[in-house]
């Protein structure tokens, strides 16, 4: 009877014991492993200078997901059939994620943006029909500031799927401005005038040199394409100057901008 009693208990062990000891090494092991993997990823993300917003994301992230393979794996090493617990979970994840889709593609266009950088905080940039200067990058979304002062919130989904313009990072823009003169008068002249205007602005980069060339000849005006190159900051203050300095140079030189003219016609009685 004794004897059984120690074969059956040898029998528990060898049947329960060695699976169980198996998951806690395997516990352990992974544990350590999972603890490396994200202080080497925090580490990683930290020498890229990713946003410390999507750093705590992703690593909570990638902490979870990892935290769920190292329980299933200790649960079939028990012997515990993990095939349904697998489909449940699968299951859940799609639904979650059938739910949130429209906040994962931002999570995910914001998460390209961070990672890739078409653009910065500061950068003045053109993009879902809205111009302005950046902001805010958050996971969700991107907040422009706009020349009126008016504060656009556009979804980073929307952002990462579409054509961004970018006028800060090549450091200069071109500013087109268009000034018409009457058909009698100096070209040559208007355009000396023109190219004054604009080499007298000092926000007006020298490099490249600004430039007045005829454009158009148009129904009652010869147009002009003036091209002054600003910094993006500048860029305001130059376009704003530059029409106003024009009007103000032509005048002085008795150039002509042509203007509808009403015509009365009286007849007599």
């Amino acid at each position: 009877m004794e004897n059984l009693s120690v074969d059956t208990i040898a029998e528990y062990v060898l049947k329960y014991g060695v699976p169980i000891l198996k998951a806690i090494i395997i516990f352990i092991i992974g544990s350590w492993i999972i603890k490396k993997i994200v202080k080497g990823l925090k580490a990683l993300m930290s020498k890229r200078r990713y946003d410390e917003s999507l750093q705590k994301f992703l690593v909570r992230l990638v902490s979870v997901l990892l935290q769920v393979f190292l329980i299933i794996t200790v649960i079939s090493t028990l012997g515990v059939e993990t095939t349904s617990l697998a489909a449940v979970i699968a299951a859940a994840g799609l639904a979650i994620g059938m739910a949130l889709q429209g906040s994962l593609s931002n999570f995910a266009g914001g998460v390209l943006i961070i990672i890739f950088k078409p653009y910065e905080i500061g950068h003045l940039i053109e993009a879902q029909g809205e111009l302005g200067t950046v902001k805010e990058i958050d996971i969700f979304n991107t907040k422009l500031i706009t020349p009126q002062n008016k504060l656009a919130i556009i979804p980073n989904g929307a952002m990462a799927n579409s054509n961004i313009v970018n006028y800060t990072t090549e450091g200069k823009i071109r500013v087109d401005v268009t000034i018409g003169i009457g058909y009698d008068e100096d070209i040559k002249k208007a355009k000396e005038v023109l190219l004054e205007v604009l080499t007298n602005n000092p926000k007006v980069l020298k490099d490249p040199a600004p430039s007045v060339n005829v454009s158009e000849l148009a129904d009652s005006s010869v147009n002009f394409a003036v091209r002054p190159y600003a910094k993006p900051e500048d860029y305001w203050s130059v376009f704003f100057a530059t029409v106003e300095g024009c009007k103000l140079a032509l005048d002085k030189a008795g150039i002509e901008i042509p203007y509808p003219h009403s015509v009365e016609i009286h007849k007599d009685a």
